[in-house]
């Protein structure tokens, strides 16, 4: 995974992913676009599947797409495996199963979330999954060094650079680094820092992001009324083209192999910011 992926792809968290027949065809058109652009993975956020992958995998031909996540609590690992077989025999070992354990404000049945992705990952080993073909949404130590040992890489949601340099170490050389970034394609500081906001709010009510901000280096205040300059600045890339392409490189300098960019734009998480991703891949070129 780590040699076809290349150093950018595109997470999205609603439009490609989205399920209404009507606009199946626009996500199609987009994956495609996405791939002709240059980018190496599309990842899924939510709680993606293989079914939301499947159509864009037949839109394309070369792309990588990936689950960004798929919740352990929300498919049962036999047939989570069963889909992962199917995808990637019919596209050439293009679907990547990325895993999480969510939140215990999302998920009614988040108990012991370590322990429920060890067995999780147990039952696909079982169900013929190879250690390859998944990654894992990892955040602290412990999750790391599964993601080391027991798949293709860590796949880590709303970090900084500072913090991928960690994970790198954790990790060593061998598996795949992949953060998300988030992009503010808008060079004004007070309109970016309030775009930013408007998308941080919602992470800022969930315990395992902001205790692993605490963990790497934040305070209380960091976390307080929206977000620290200081904090926004950290895990959203915004400014000039130049500066956003600055960014994107200090998180590949810091160990990342990949990164997956969202455009944050205030727009509906159902969008599909099709004319963003092609400014985006013009900076990046």
């Amino acid at each position: 995974m780590k040699e076809i992926i290349g150093k950018y792809g595109i997470w999205n968290g609603g439009g490609l992913r989205g399920e209404d027949p009507a606009q199946r065809g626009e996500r199609a058109e987009a994956a495609s676009e996405l791939e002709e652009l240059g980018f190496g993975a599309i990842w899924l956020g939510g709680s993606s599947s293989a079914a939301n992958a499947a159509p864009l995998l037949e839109a394309t031909s070369r792309i990588v797409v990936g689950t960004s996540i798929q919740s352990i609590w929300d498919h049962e690992p036999e047939a989570a495996a069963a889909s992962f077989t199917e995808l990637n025999a019919a596209h050439s070992g293009r679907f990547a199963l990325g895993l999480g354990v969510s939140h215990a404000k999302i998920a009614d049945q988040y108990r012991r979330p370590y322990s429920a992705l060890v067995a999780y990952l147990d039952a696909l080993d079982e169900a013929g999954v190879p250690a390859e073909g998944r990654v894992l949404a990892a955040l602290g130590p412990k999750t790391i060094e599964l993601a080391r040992d027991r798949s293709a890489g860590s796949i880590p949601y709303l970090i900084t650079a500072d913090q991928t340099a960690r994970s790198r170490e954790l990790l060593g050389e061998g598996p795949l680094l992949a953060p998300e970034l988030k992009v503010v394609l808008e060079s004004d500081p007070a309109k970016a820092r309030s775009v930013a906001r408007d998308c941080l709010a919602i992470y800022l009510g969930l315990p395992n992001y902001t205790n692993n901000f605490l963990r790497n280096g934040f305070t209380e205040d960091d976390l307080s009324d929206g977000g620290s300059d200081r904090l926004v600045d950290a895990v959203f890339a915004w400014g000039t083209d130049e500066q956003i392409r600055a960014r994107v490189d200090e998180f590949i300098e810091a160990g990342a192999d990949h990164v997956a960019l969202q455009i944050v734009d205030g727009g509906p998480r159902s969008s599909i910011p099709r004319q963003a991703w092609r400014s985006l891949a013009s900076l990046l070129k």
